[in-house]
């Protein structure tokens, strides 16, 4: 039996909007995979106001940014100052995060939520959705528009982004993971 896993960014959106995407796609929990939970902008998603709205409204919410965020307090994920999703990948926190969401896969209908719109243009996708999928999940983003984008659909607008197309010389998975580089 397939299960599902959503996503979301909260881009710009007022909280009602951003709820009714919610509840377009009967989200029971999301799962916030920003590093440090707060918008200098948008503070309808600091963590806090955040939380409060989404249980008034029967949505449960849980803090993923120690384990899933982008960011890490190991030194060796960084090279010139920069994240090395590859190397944050196998960090042992954010293995335990990984395991922590398949369980709550299991029983709720989970979506993860980071700031970025465009799900390609975010580690929710680049780094999480790569590290998830599985025969067993289908990963699907919420836009912002309500639609839904499947991850296979999002990895083919990925490679089209890096002008990569499989050929006789690179299989579809090969590009596949060049443009997730």
């Amino acid at each position: 039996m397939s299960k599902t896993l959503l996503t979301i960014g909260h881009s710009t959106h007022a909280f009602d909007y951003f709820l009714g995407l919610l509840r377009r796609h009967a989200v029971e929990v999301v799962g916030d995979v920003r590093s440090v939970p707060y918008s200098r902008h948008n503070p309808q998603f600091n963590r806090e106001p955040l939380e409060h709205g989404l249980r008034a409204t029967g949505i449960k919410y849980v803090f993923l940014g120690k384990e899933l965020g982008a960011r890490s307090n190991n030194p060796a994920c960084y090279v010139n100052g920069k994240v090395q999703y590859n190397c944050l990948a196998h960090e042992p926190l954010f293995l335990n995060g990984l395991q922590r969401l398949r369980k709550g896969i299991d029983g709720f209908r989970v979506a993860l939520m980071c700031a970025e719109r465009d799900p390609l243009a975010c580690h929710r996708t680049i780094l999480v959705c790569r590290e998830l999928k599985s025969p067993d999940l289908e990963i699907e983003h919420i836009l912002s528009d309500g639609a839904l984008e499947g991850n296979t659909a999002a990895e083919t607008r990925l490679m089209s982004m890096m002008n990569l197309r499989p050929d006789m010389f690179h299989t579809e998975q090969e590009c596949i993971k060049e443009a997730y580089d």
